[in-house]
């Protein structure tokens, strides 16, 4: 076409119908069929096409809906109707597509500036963004016309994160060179599954085997799928025998040197730890390590999860490009579409769950240092001052001289908001921050974040469109959702890969075959993080991860229990209930707690009792029952306003209070030392172990000499075995409890 910089030819795209434009972004010229030769052109005849072809409900602008016979006719129906709004964002595309196929000049510049002025004099739809400060507006779902001035665009670099656009380049390494039969992610995604391997899913038992490695311990590996093979831990790890992106092989050594020292800097790029989780990272299997923590090994973990990422995402933006490559030099009507799928229905592939902005801004900081490495050719950060700005912290507006444990200090470092999301771009050697979500490869995201866009049932502003092609999902530190809202994690994963209600401009001749399906839950990989074992963290792995193949599962048993940390001398007595069935437990506790328990301390000389409530939602039930008894007593939860916890606190250490019912969410946030306890009473088990020596050991603030009237009383039943065992060991076997 060549170079196209005067306004007449810029007003000719606005005459194109969807069809040419498609032609015009795909080969970079119109067809010859639509060419202009005579001033009186003819009128095409209009013909119908069957319902069973692939183009007809591409073309057509009918309303009718088709029989709904497969995911792949589903995704074809949301085609039916196209925005104008939609339409000008493609004239955008379809201008940076043929800037950046120009050879240079100034009537290009001349273009981009017109088209960035007319992206900001009328309002267009824009994709899905991060609204780093939790504004309705950020969370407007997909091809509404309305777009607020806080919500991000970023026209001038649309063109160059674009993977549709843009083709594979020497200097990033050529995908062809990927042998299939070796490397670990073209097997995973160019694996086939079959219909009858799909149905007999739900009635296949799960194989198990176990096996002990010398890291990570006791290994359960299970499959729905196949046989499991063989899996032996790590020797020896060449960063070649990796299949490693570049540049990640040399970057990895200097990012990761912190946490290598001595010899083993030299012998080998991971430590011991990281060597063989990367082995099953690296094999595409679903992972739940539950001894991640942040005062021990967190950050260690971080890294080698980021390099999995980068590697995935460098891989499978690499075979789009070169496809791209191998579409353009191919001659028009050569070749057969499914030599091409190599997407999803969104672009999004790679979801990253975490608890605060200090651990986004550690994971974006990683990123940044696995690709740009020791190079002295800085790579392009789109709105890197902006995210430290909003995601970094002030050190002075931390409180002075505050004493708290060191597990404390490590979890609520830096910036601890828990409403945030973010979209991030990576292309060669670009990186876009707060790009939009339909327009990004990785999501970081708190629960909070995602919950207030998936929104619920009923509600009119909801977009869970993006998850539908994730295929790398990581929940970190996820004990801390335990403390946050577990609910939200819990929407999360049912909304995870979904078929979507829009088409969002995708190419379905590019997306794959079992993404059409609607079988992307089978190839999506899941690593899942956490502090300890817990039995709703349990639930989400076995439930939500049916990776194809297979998951792995660390289950050590612990040495020793938290209460062996106690360091007052103090009678613990743990009283046992029965219950029918785990639905029944809380019904069950609170009936043994207010008949067996509470009339041994309604009397006045067992004051001073603190109860010791997990739950918030049997804080409540208790408060109320107080109120109702009307029972001398008070209430610190994670709502009470700080001078309602002062006040509190004062009542109790002056026995004006009997009672105090404390929640263990305020614990986890607070953890304030409360004075004048001589009776304690967990009315269950912490979620945290340490925590139950913590609380013990706050006897001793106010040692009087009363050390043989303090009490401590435990309330459990036989499904709190997994957290008894984590309190107890190795006392539970010579006691018998379980």
């Amino acid at each position: 076409m060549g170079k196209r910089g005067s306004r007449s030819q810029s007003q000719l795209l606005n005459t194109l119908t969807k069809k040419q434009k498609k032609h015009l972004r795909d080969f970079g010229e119109e067809h010859p069929f639509y060419d202009r030769v005579s001033r009186k052109e003819a009128k095409p005849q209009i013909c119908q096409l069957s319902e069973s072809s692939d183009s007809s409900d591409s073309e057509s602008e009918s309303e009718s809906e088709p029989e709904q016979v497969s995911g792949y006719h589903k995704l074809l129906a949301t085609l039916k109707n196209v925005s104008e709004d939609e339409e000008e964002e493609e004239e955008d595309s379809i201008v940076d597509d043929a800037e950046m196929n120009d050879e240079g000049g100034g009537s290009d510049v001349s273009v981009e500036e017109e088209m960035a002025a007319e992206a900001t004099e009328s309002p267009e739809s824009v994709p899905l963004s991060a609204d780093p400060e939790g504004k309705e507006d950020g969370e407007r779902p997909l091809g509404t016309s309305q777009a607020s001035p806080e919500e991000f665009t970023d026209a001038k670099h649309e063109s160059l994160f674009s993977l549709e656009t843009n083709f594979l380049e020497e200097e990033s390494g050529d995908n062809s060179s990927l042998k299939a039969s070796q490397d670990p992610f073209l097997q995973h995604v160019n694996k086939e599954l079959k219909e009858k391997e799909i149905q007999a899913v739900a009635t296949n038992p799960k194989t198990t085997h176990e096996l002990k490695w010398p890291l990570l311990g006791q290994l359960v590996f299970s499959s729905k799928f196949q046989k499991l093979e063989t899996f032996k831990p790590p020797k020896d790890i060449d960063l070649k025998s990796l299949h490693l992106q570049k540049p990640l092989e040399s970057t990895w050594t200097k990012t990761n040197s912190p946490f290598l020292s001595g010899p083993q800097k030299s012998s080998s790029p991971f430590t011991p730890l990281q060597k063989e989780l990367f082995l099953i990272m690296n094999s595409y299997r679903d992972l739940f390590y539950p001894e991640s923590t942040a005062l021990k090994n967190g950050e260690e973990i971080r890294h080698v999860y980021c390099l999995h990422v980068i590697n995935h995402v460098l891989k499978a933006n690499a075979q789009v490009l070169g496809n791209n490559s191998r579409r353009r030099s191919q001659k028009f009507g050569v070749g057969d579409d499914d030599d091409f799928r190599d997407q999803g229905l969104t672009r999004p592939k790679v979801l990253i769950v975490v608890p605060f902005r200090e651990a986004a801004l550690r994971v974006v900081q990683l990123f940044i240092s696995l690709l740009e490495g020791d190079s002295k050719k800085k790579i392009i950060v789109s709105n890197k001052k902006r995210f430290q700005g909003e995601y970094g912290s002030d050190p002075e507006e931390r409180p002075p001289n505050l004493k708290r444990p060191e597990d404390y200090e490590a979890v609520f470092v830096g910036n601890i908001d828990d409403h945030f999301r973010i979209g991030v771009a990576i292309l060669q050697r670009s990186i876009r921050l707060y790009a939009p979500f339909y327009s990004s490869d990785i999501l970081i995201a708190s629960p909070l974040g995602l919950r207030t866009i998936i929104g619920g049932e009923g509600e009119k502003k909801r977009d869970f469109d993006f998850l539908s092609s994730i295929e790398l999902l990581i929940i970190d530190q996820a004990d801390i959702y335990l403390m946050q809202n577990w609910e939200h994690v819990l929407h999360l994963m049912n909304h995870m890969n979904l078929l979507p209600l829009d088409s969002h401009g995708v190419d379905f001749s590019r997306v794959r075959m079992w993404s059409l399906n609607n079988w992307s839950k089978y190839y999506r990989q899941t690593l899942l993080f956490g502090a300890l074992q817990d039995a709703q963290i349990n639930s989400v792995f076995n439930k939500y991860c049916v990776n194809m193949q297979g998951q792995v599962a660390v289950r050590n048993v612990p040495m020793t229990g938290s209460i062996s940390h106690v360091l007052v001398q103090l009678p613990h007595v743990f009283q046992r209930m029965e219950a029918e069935n785990l639905a029944s437990v809380i019904d069950a506790r609170f009936n043994f707690f207010v008949n067996k328990i509470l009339p041994q301390y309604r009397d006045a000389v067992m004051s001073h009792t603190l109860i010791y409530i997990p739950s918030y939602f049997d804080f409540v039930r208790l408060r109320n029952y107080f109120k109702k008894e009307e029972l001398n007593f008070t209430h610190i939860c994670e709502y009470t306003q700080k001078s309602g916890v002062s006040r509190a606190r004062h009542f109790f250490l002056q026995g004006e209070k009997q009672f105090l019912l404390f929640t263990e969410r305020f614990h986890f946030y607070k953890r304030y030392t409360i004075k004048g306890i001589r009776n304690l009473i967990f009315y269950e088990l912490p979620t945290y172990p340490h925590f139950y020596s913590e609380i013990c050991n706050m006897l001793r603030a106010t040692n009087r000499g009363e050390e043989a009237t303090w009490t401590c009383t435990v309330l459990y039943s036989k499904y709190d075995a997994q957290r008894s065992s984590l309190v107890l060991l190795p006392r539970l076997e010579y006691s018998g409890m379980i």
